[in-house]
């Protein structure tokens, strides 16, 4: 079975803020961090310490928006946010443009996968995100479909 789509553009806001999700959850580490500087309070007690601490995570927030709000305006960060429409099958997704161009992407491609309260997401990277609304797609059957591939592919838990 082959799920098409209708095509659907990524808005720029929806890119970052899903981005920064994800990178947030990856790096959760970092949260421990700044919870260790904190605690340097114990060891010498002093405002400092919290203060070093939220500034060295605003300034970590701060590089990942910077990293995510480029991509939206570089050239090569384009195709991403123009209407595509996407197959889906088991063996791959074809990403189109038109109904003449597409770029196919293996499943061995994409790194995780995520299901959310209506939608898809595939990571391809920390910068590169599939996003997938359950609106693009046609039938409640697709979207089963879609899911059980996901699950077949050992990208979500059954």
């Amino acid at each position: 079975m082959i799920v098409k789509t209708k095509n659907y553009r990524l808005e720029k806001k929806s890119y970052i803020k899903l981005a920064m999700r994800n990178i947030l959850k990856q790096q959760w580490w970092v949260g421990l961090i700044v919870i260790a500087i904190c605690l340097g309070y114990i060891w010498i007690p002093s405002i400092w310490w919290f203060i070093g601490a939220f500034i060295g995570a605003a300034l970590y927030l701060l590089f990942w928006w910077v990293q995510f709000y480029g991509v939206t305006q570089l050239e090569q960060g384009k195709m991403l946010f123009e209407r595509l429409s996407y197959e889906i099958n088991s063996q791959q997704v074809l990403i189109k443009v038109s109904a003449r161009e597409g770029m196919p992407m293996k499943w061995d491609q994409i790194k995780k996968a995520h299901i959310g309260k209506d939608y898809f997401l595939l990571m391809v990277n920390k910068a590169q995100l599939i996003h997938l609304p359950f609106k693009i797609f046609n039938s409640e059957n697709e979207r089963k479909f879609v899911t059980s591939i996901l699950k077949t592919k050992g990208f979500i838990k059954q």
